[in-house]
């Protein structure tokens, strides 16, 4: 089974949920600005699931999807745009660093999957965000997410079981002098195949004051955490983001953030 598998396709079922994120993207800008966005960067695209999914959303909609692996793009143009239809000519995949990448005028720039943690410096990340700054429109919004916990810190593995495979999340090293990490995903199958290694990131493991005084640094005047309610039988997420000021110290945790012009 692991020899048939497609990385990708597996990567998107296991780890993105685009729906669920165009939707706070959508619903949060309108929520902030008084109006509907129209023009999205996704930075650090990769397959540019997520900016497809943000065309399919209205017919306005324009996207533009960031990323340096040509590789990627390219499974994205075949496996994601081209199945758009008319509406393909409305996404715009790049070829580029997002560190030098020209493309301005938006209404909203994402930087999701903590792709932005493989700048490792401040000075890296806050060039980044600068850049981000001046390629949006006057009241455009920056979105980010983020992950966290004392689990977070932890050389160790998490599996999770999908449809037809398991992944697994490894957290394999981690220097608390740098707060440098390398985490890998890797994929299990029912017959005891596997794929070891489909994805590795070299990060580092950024925490919520460090992002929002970079923020601040870059330009950005308000910044807010968007923490992830629980559901009161499980005690899991339940999908649910509400902005806040203090959140709890639980093991593990993910957040959105948003950065205003």
């Amino acid at each position: 089974m692991a020899s048939k598998a497609d990385i990708h396709a597996l990567y998107q079922q296991a780890v993105q949920c685009v729906e669920a994120e165009i939707d706070f993207v959508d619903e949060t800008f309108t929520q902030l600005r008084r109006r509907k966005a129209r023009r999205l960067r996704e930075d650090f695209c990769g397959t540019a699931n997520a900016a497809c999914e943000w065309i399919r959303r209205r017919r306005t909609n324009r996207a533009t999807a960031v990323d340096i692996d040509a590789g990627v793009l390219e499974w994205g143009r075949r496996h994601n745009v081209e199945p758009l239809g008319r509406s393909a000519w409305r996404i715009e995949l790049v070829h580029a660093d997002v560190l030098e990448v020209d493309r301005d005028g938006m209404d909203a720039v994402l930087a999701m999957n903590f792709s932005y943690w493989v700048l490792q410096t401040r000075d890296a990340l806050r060039g980044y965000f600068e850049r981000v700054h001046s390629a949006l429109v006057d009241d455009g919004v920056f979105f980010l997410d983020a992950y966290g916990g004392y689990d977070a810190f932890r050389e160790m593995q998490e599996t999770t079981k999908n449809d037809g495979f398991t992944y697994v999340w490894d957290q394999a090293w981690y220097d608390p002098i740098t707060g440098r990490n390398r985490c890998h995903i890797h994929f299990r199958f029912p017959d005891g195949s596997r794929i070891e290694d489909a994805f590795i990131y070299e990060w580092r493991l950024w925490t919520l004051p460090e992002i929002r005084e970079v923020l601040e640094e870059a330009g950005f005047r308000e910044v807010t955490v968007y923490w992830q309610g629980a559901d009161r039988r499980t005690g899991e997420g339940n999908g649910v983001f509400t902005p806040a000021e203090h959140g709890e110290a639980d093991p593990g945790w993910i957040t959105y953030i948003t950065a205003l012009k």
